[in-house]
């Protein structure tokens, strides 16, 4: 076998290494194939989805019963005013001068539209 033929054989056996490697670098390792995997990325967003669709009924169902709660504190508000309303027009109509009124709070005065 001449040098040539050596040679040749090297520099095959160099390419063939070469292209191993090559390919061996160019394949997609399992990470980047489950991290571009399209249906884990859409399984992830239904599943997120799903989640801050339940936080979001959740947080209605609080409003609303809260709305329940501040309705019903209003009604007895009013309640309250009709009945001290008319305890001062009983006392008043029998003579007598009913006892004066506490200051109103500014919190509540911005609630209550009427003079006591």
């Amino acid at each position: 076998m001449s040098a040539e033929t050596w040679a040749s054989i090297g520099v095959t056996g160099a390419t063939a290494m070469a292209g191993i490697f090559a390919g061996r670098a160019a394949r997609r390792t399992r990470r980047q194939e489950s991290r571009d995997d399209f249906s884990a990325v859409t399984d992830r967003m239904d599943k997120e989805l799903q989640r801050q669709g339940g936080e979001i009924k959740a947080l209605r169902d609080r409003a609303a019963a809260s709305e329940k709660q501040v309705e019903g504190a209003l009604v007895a508000v009013s309640y309250l005013i009709d009945r001290v309303r008319g305890l001062t027009v009983h006392i008043r109509s029998l003579g007598m001068e009913p006892p004066a009124a506490p200051p109103i709070p500014d919190r509540a005065r911005e609630f209550i539209n009427h003079d006591l």
